[in-house]
């Protein structure tokens, strides 16, 4: 299982601009006028549109330097994350019930990166549902589709099963999440929770689509719906 971060399990919009606005400062000597919205895309790629758009000419250093910047800026912000953001309704019993199924492994396929998605499941007790080492996160300068493939093979190396649209489900809330799950090799559940409608998600190819995770036991069904047991790995 796989699950997208922000406006799937965690709304830190402000925080996380706030963050982008130091790191922006920080590497550039500038302040940040206009950040790129999202729209399901990996921070390196929000980095690079962000200076672009406010007319700064990236240079090959410029995105280690930001990322680490932002690293730095939203660690110094963790304290404002549950005070200022919000879990996404139904996110931590959803959590919860799918770990309760057999052989269910979940992780994370996010664009934000690594140290900031443990910062902000952190923040609402989210993380210790989730085995970060095998996810994929937005410092891997990867297609979205490419990514999911990155974590599938940490995910058979560790637990020594080949994992396939079979075994593997992504859980996002965007048409990109379920491009790169259609691509990459997975089934996929859209939640209409972000910004995308149910429409566009099952336009975009989503497998099921459902309003929120407010109702644990659809999300159960869902997931159970498009694996079987038999594809799951053994704990």
């Amino acid at each position: 299982m796989l699950w997208n971060v922000d406006l799937t399990l965690v709304d830190v919009a402000i925080v996380t601009r706030d963050a982008y606005a130091e790191a922006f400062r920080t590497v550039t000597g500038r302040p940040l006028v206009k950040l790129v919205p999202p729209l399901g895309r990996p921070d390196s790629e929000i980095v690079f549109e962000t200076l672009a758009v406010n007319g700064v000419q990236a240079e090959d250093e410029h995105l280690p330097r930001f990322l680490s910047a932002l690293a730095l800026a939203f660690a110094d912000r963790r304290g404002r994350l549950a005070k200022e953001g919000r879990m996404m309704p139904g996110a931590k019993e959803a959590l919860k019930s799918v770990s309760r199924l057999d052989g269910v492994v979940q992780t994370v396929l996010t664009g934000t990166i690594k140290g900031n998605a443990v910062h902000k499941l952190k923040a609402f007790g989210l993380d210790k549902f989730i085995d970060f080492e095998l996810g994929g996160y937005g410092e891997e300068v990867y297609p979205r589709a490419t990514l999911l493939q990155v974590a599938q093979g940490r995910a058979k190396q560790r637990l020594g099963t080949p994992f396939t649209a079979a075994n593997t489900v992504v859980i996002g809330d965007s048409p990109r999440d379920v491009q790169a799950a259609k691509i990459g090799g997975a089934a996929m559940i859209g939640v209409a929770s972000g910004r995308s409608t149910a429409g566009e998600l099952v336009e975009a190819g989503a497998d099921l689509v459902l309003p929120d995770l407010s109702n644990a036991s659809e999300v159960v069904a869902a997931v159970a719906a498009l694996t079987s047991p038999k594809d799951r790995q053994p704990r």
